[in-house]
């Protein structure tokens, strides 16, 4: 695909996964990922060349349970801006809805080694920000999505999925926890981030081709679950993807205007503007 044939984005895209990093910040005790400083004003360039009018702050693990970065990173932004933080069982409830006020709407859980909070706080923190109307953003290896089935299914709160379940390696269809995502999705109350192929990718770049199936799959039968994200600035990358790269695999992903109007647009302005 030529520079020539990438797509224009739609008005009110949105980036819903990123991250910013500052020294000024120290790292969560037990933080496995220390990126560089990426500032505010370096992911306004990227949001520029690619046309991205909106965006979701993804607090990091690095900061742990230090939301304050992101916190500022929102302000920054202003109103195009929504955030989802990290918080666990003894986060007060007033705590809680001050982030709300300031436009946080999920908690983050990432069940990879470095996360901040475990599984058993999962049930208490859906249950307090269910009268939010926030939802629980997981990231976790997909194939071990099935050993949570029963509490995943009974969750009060919309649940997020990160980086196209970053199943590791990526299964066939037929897998249990392939099946079970395919089961959260047609309940209605669960998205999945198109996002970070290289997190799982066996194959690799250009095209992170074992990762088509899964998307497909998804988008033919969910195409009002997804979400599109770039994890700039793509945090334990040593070749992070450049902004041609982000635009020609979201072509690939969503290969007309309807599933970009629907996916970078209507389907954010639902779980994080409305």
């Amino acid at each position: 695909m030529s520079d020539a044939e990438l797509p224009t984005l739609p008005p009110g895209a949105c980036d819903t996964h990123l991250h910013v990093y500052d020294r000024r910040y120290p790292p969560a005790p037990g933080a496995l990922l220390h990126p560089p400083d990426a500032s505010v004003d370096d992911y306004r360039r990227l949001q520029v060349a690619l046309g991205l009018q909106r965006l979701v702050l993804i607090q990091p693990t690095t900061y742990g349970l230090d939301n304050r970065l992101h916190l500022e990173a929102m302000a920054a932004f202003g109103d195009a801006a929504r955030g989802v933080m990290v918080v666990d069982a003894a986060t007060p409830v007033d705590e809680l809805r001050r982030l709300n006020d300031l436009g946080v709407r999920g908690a983050r859980f990432h069940m990879l080694p470095g996360g901040a909070v475990a599984w058993k706080d999962l049930d208490v923190v859906a249950e307090r920000i269910a009268e939010l109307g926030w939802h629980i953003q997981l990231q976790l290896n997909g194939v071990e999505l099935i050993e949570h089935r029963d509490q995943l299914r009974r969750l009060p709160t919309p649940l997020v999925v990160d980086h196209i379940g970053r199943f590791t390696p990526p299964p066939p269809l037929d897998h249990p926890s392939v099946r079970l995502l395919l089961e959260l999705l047609d309940g209605g109350h669960t998205w999945v981030k198109l996002s970070a192929p290289y997190e799982s990718s066996a194959t690799g770049p250009p095209g992170y081709d074992d990762e088509l199936p899964l998307v497909d799959a998804i988008r033919a039968r969910f195409p009002e679950r997804l979400l599109w994200a770039s994890n700039w600035p793509h945090p334990g990358q040593a070749d992070p993807p450049d902004g041609r790269q982000l635009l020609r695999l979201l072509a690939r992903w969503l290969p007309d205007d309807a599933f970009r109007q629907q996916v970078l647009v209507d389907n954010p302005t639902e779980l994080y503007f409305s």
